[in-house]
């Protein structure tokens, strides 16, 4: 079954213009790694230095074996550089209610 992760992360001030160039550079790969299906980036209106981007994986496992890989690359490093504080990130299972 597939999974949904969010996944906020809040630039650090002066940093908002970075971390989503550092976004747009780095997404398309996220999109074709194999097993997300789906994935969308967002900017939260009541706190702009803040995006979330919206991912279907198709398990949680497919997801940690691709933060594996952005982290071998040093695309998690690059990004924490950018960040006001830890990202968060959640996993959320479908309900069908």
């Amino acid at each position: 079954m597939s999974v949904l992760v969010l996944f906020e992360a809040t630039a650090a001030a002066g940093q908002e213009a970075a971390m989503e160039a550092l976004f747009a550079d780095i997404l398309p790969d996220t999109r074709a790694y194999e097993g997300c299906e789906s994935l969308t980036a967002h900017r939260n209106q009541d706190a702009p230095a803040e995006l979330v981007l919206v991912e279907r994986w198709s398990s949680r496992e497919r997801h940690g074996d691709y933060l594996r890989w952005r982290e071998e690359r040093g695309d998690i490093e690059r990004l924490a550089g950018l960040l006001a504080g830890p990202p968060v990130t959640r996993y959320l299972d479908d309900l069908a209610i």
